[in-house]
């Protein structure tokens, strides 16, 4: 349903530094950054696999902070995620883990980011799959 989202971030290079580390955990990382003659000078960047899908804007934090769930292809992604960005200077919000009160084959991570927003890393597939 959704085809492309992002976040308006006060520290560009600090948000930059974190969702590097964070998703290319998750195989995303930047595809493209807009010319700056389109932006006003400031900067924007999109990531994703294929094609940009969520994009960091240069300018006040975003608030309220937000949630963004990113997909993951196994379990082993979720926790890789999450240990990614801790080391990228995120803060825990949630260690990987069953989350049944959701669905019964819901595992995820939660991850706050430099800003505060609340990222979170899913995968929907059974521990077997």
């Amino acid at each position: 349903m959704i085809d492309h989202s992002g976040i308006s971030v006060a520290h560009i290079g600090k948000a930059i530094a974190f969702y590097d580390q964070a998703l290319t955990a998750l195989g995303f990382s930047m595809l493209a950054e807009v010319p700056k003659e389109y932006t006003d000078g400031k900067r924007v960047v999109g990531y994703g696999a294929q094609r940009p899908q969520f994009w960091l804007s240069e300018g006040e934090t975003q608030k309220p902070p937000v949630h963004f769930a990113f997909s993951a292809s196994n379990r082993a992604a979720v926790d890789a995620f999450y240990e990614a960005a801790l080391k990228a200077g995120g803060s825990d919000n949630g260690a990987p883990g069953p989350r049944p009160h959701y669905h019964e084959n819901y595992y995820g991570a939660f991850v706050l980011d430099p800003e505060g927003n609340n990222i979170e890393a899913v995968c929907h597939k059974a521990e077997t799959e």
